[in-house]
């Protein structure tokens, strides 16, 4: 091992939005150290940043966020209150359900309720 997650860096076009956004759906206060750069920090999780690039997206994350919740139903609906964009349905699978989000500037993430796992599998 070399090393343990720092923080998770989002480049956007306003870090303050974004921000807020994400602490609207992790928790945690967002908290500016300048107008380029913004995080919070959700319980139980590492810092989540969000800094200011010149640059638009222009493609679909590599990376995305999923983010465990007990009911899709209520937690698309407050999501999309945020300022989330629903893309698709909701997928099941063996794992669970999920249902792909974007948040205010077009990043991929997740909502998920993972199929319960009996205590006996993790043995």
């Amino acid at each position: 091992m070399i090393g343990v997650i720092d923080e998770v860096v989002f480049d956007c076009a306003d870090p303050r939005a974004l921000a807020t956004f994400w602490a609207g759906i992790l928790g945690g206060e967002p908290t500016g150290r300048d107008d380029a750069w913004w995080y919070i920090l959700p319980p139980g999780f590492s810092q989540v940043s969000f800094q200011k690039v010149p640059e638009a997206k222009t493609v679909k994350n590599r990376v995305h966020l999923d983010v465990r919740v007990d009911d899709l139903g209520p937690a698309i609906t407050e999501a999309e209150r945020l300022g989330a964009l629903r893309t698709g349905g909701i997928h099941s699978d063996t794992a669970g359900s999920f249902q792909v989000l974007l948040d205010p500037e077009g990043n991929e993430w997740c909502l998920v309720v993972p199929t319960a796992v009996p205590p006996s599998a993790h043995l």
